[in-house]
């Protein structure tokens, strides 16, 4: 499936870096790249020049579900940090997995001015048995209807349930893993 806003085709090839590396990322209020260290440009195959000012969208791989990012969103917004595993795709259509841990960055008045991504390498086995098939069927429930947000709604719904049935937050959850 060709990403429908990059073209970006997915080579289903997967990209590894090391644990000790690092990817940093800032972002403005509206999710535009404001800064991106070497191990970001290099996963990702661009430069500096061609990522600053686009929006961090530029890297989504179409299997990451849009109601993590919804929740991401209003974490963040609302001036918290979270916790999330993503899939990003590279400007080849590679992807790679992180662990992201994303915060507000505040200004000296506790405003909130942009927001900063610290991304490690996340534990495969993770990915491989909980995270894909888990994010496979939040994918399925948003493709299920005709309307994009109303399935991005539904499938942020099925998750939030899914989290409710655990008794766990969604942060309480990703830290468990």
């Amino acid at each position: 499936m060709r990403d429908k806003s990059t073209g970006i085709q997915p080579s289903g090839r997967e990209r590894h870096f090391k644990p000790e590396q690092l990817i940093v990322s800032k972002t403005d209020l509206k999710g535009h790249i404001t800064y991106a260290n070497e191990v970001f440009l290099d996963l990702s195959d661009y430069t500096e020049s061609e990522v600053l000012g686009k929006p961090h969208s530029l890297i989504r791989h179409p299997d990451m579900p849009r109601c993590i990012f919804k929740l991401l969103w209003e974490h963040i917004s609302a001036g918290k940090e979270i916790f999330a595993y993503v899939v990003n795709m590279a400007r080849n259509g590679d992807h790679y997995w992180v662990h992201a841990h994303v915060t507000p960055s505040f200004d000296a008045n506790h405003n909130v001015v942009g927001y900063h991504s610290n991304r490690r390498k996340p534990d495969p086995k993770v990915v491989r048995e909980i995270i894909v098939p888990l994010y496979a069927e939040l994918r399925k429930i948003e493709e299920s209807t005709s309307n994009r947000k109303d399935g991005m709604n539904a499938a942020y719904d099925a998750l939030n349930q899914k989290l409710s049935d655990m008794g766990k937050s969604y942060g309480e959850f990703v830290q468990s893993l």
